[in-house]
């Protein structure tokens, strides 16, 4: 699909803690720039990077009224059938102020965390959050609970809204079970036939990497020939502290952002994937992680349960309890005829509920129906692009994308640490 504009729009400190912030694969040539990153990787997960993401989510809001003028003037020019908004803060505030009063449908997309944290924590987002909700025609969550909690939030329950993973689904023809990788294993210093745990979900606030490397120390202390693998971390200071600390260098790999094809392969190779986190819907890691044949040991939310049944097809644990994630993993490596009919379950399943071509085909048919129940009070005719994208698409014959700051930055993706 041809991409007929692009559009950054700025928000408030937006890309804090973003610029190499999740261990980029792109070398950065020119030295102050490069020094710049460096810094910043440096200071992830610190106290300046968490009063700065305190300060954007309570005064960010401010810079929305600012914005909606131009957001308003890109849609009137462009003339879109829908405009989609992929999460909620800011996207979905902006896109839902500059459309008030407009007849073009609005679709509103739900971060894993849009309503469990965010609108819960911070008062103005949750005021803005219960406008935008009111204000759209379609809802698109990637979990039947965000589902629920939309509605919760003012969502009209006649309007269209469906349950579909982020990204467009799995690619599950690149994401698949396949045969072992002796040039990764050697890449990554990983010695032939040693047990891989990776963690993919890079560094953020709601996942407990802390959880995750006192468990790893754990593990080692009965299994020293394990190798735990976590994305995003290189040149992380806290991450590097935390491997110290622990005494867990040999047996950690701390990676930077990898692309999908390495990504795949990676996974491919792992034999256990962990995801420690306090706030998810359905992050696309876990179900890439799957689809390749990779056992699954997550934090027990309502979201995952909608995927892995406990015992069955993967572990729930105790995202705060190093112990608890230390013994799921050491069950889960000794058990490998469970992991091998769990894998056969899991590629299964993702196939038939998360691949990519039943998912756009089914995104496809929910943009239909927005736009055919906004029939009577808009005028839009039928919908021509069969895309989710980034940031606020604005779905006409061709694409224009108009993305938030922090999403030109690098908001993360799923084939990195999503």
């Amino acid at each position: 699909m041809e991409c007929a504009s692009y559009t950054v729009i700025p928000t408030l400190l937006g890309g804090v803690g973003r610029i190499g912030g999740t261990g980029g694969r792109e070398p950065i040539r020119d030295p102050l720039r490069r020094g710049f990153a460096t810094a910043v990787q440096r200071l992830r997960g610190g106290a300046v990077e968490r009063f700065a993401q305190a300060v954007r989510f309570s005064a960010g809001w401010i810079d929305v009224p600012r914005h909606a003028s131009r957001l308003r003037g890109l849609i009137a020019h462009i003339n879109p059938d829908v405009v989609h908004a992929m999460r909620i803060p800011f996207e979905g505030l902006l896109a839902s102020q500059a459309l008030m009063g407009n007849p073009v449908p609005l679709v509103l997309s739900v971060w894993g965390n849009d309503f469990t944290y965010f609108a819960a924590k911070y008062p103005m987002i949750r005021r803005l959050t219960v406008r935008a909700l009111a204000r759209a025609d379609g809802l698109h969550t990637d979990c039947n609970r965000d589902q629920q909690l939309g509605f919760g939030y003012g969502f009209h329950r006649d309007r269209p809204a469906t349950v579909l993973p982020g990204a467009g689904g799995v690619d599950t023809a690149l994401f698949s079970p396949g045969p072992p990788s002796p040039a990764l294993r050697e890449r990554f210093n990983i010695r032939t036939g040693a047990k891989i745990v990776t963690n993919p979900r890079g560094f953020r606030g709601y996942v407990r990497n802390d959880v995750f490397f006192a468990a790893a120390a754990r593990v080692l202390e009965v299994r020293s020939e394990v190798v735990f693998v976590a994305l995003g971390m290189m040149g992380v200071a806290v991450a590097e502290r935390w491997v110290r600390a622990q005494r867990i260098q040999s047996g950690t790999r701390l990676l930077a952002t990898l692309d999908k094809p390495e990504l795949a392969s990676l996974l491919r190779e792992s034999d256990v994937m962990v995801s420690p986190s306090e706030h998810d819907g359905t992050p696309n890691s876990l179900l890439e992680a799957m689809a390749s044949g990779t056992f699954p040991i997550v934090g027990d939310l309502p979201s995952l349960r909608e995927w892995i049944v406990h015992g069955e097809n993967g572990l729930l644990i105790d995202q705060r309890d190093p112990q608890a994630l230390a013994t799921a993993i050491l069950g889960a490596l000794d058990a490998e005829e469970h992991r091998a009919l769990a894998a056969a379950h899991n590629v299964r399943l993702v196939k038939q509920r998360a691949d990519r071509q039943v998912v756009m085909q089914s995104a496809e048919e929910f943009y239909r129906r927005v736009i055919d129940s906004c029939r009577g009070k808009h005028s839009e005719g039928v919908v021509n692009a069969s895309t989710m994208v980034r940031g606020a698409s604005l779905a006409s014959q061709t694409t224009s994308l108009t993305y938030t700051e922090e999403e030109a930055l690098g908001r993360p993706g799923s084939g990195a640490v999503d």
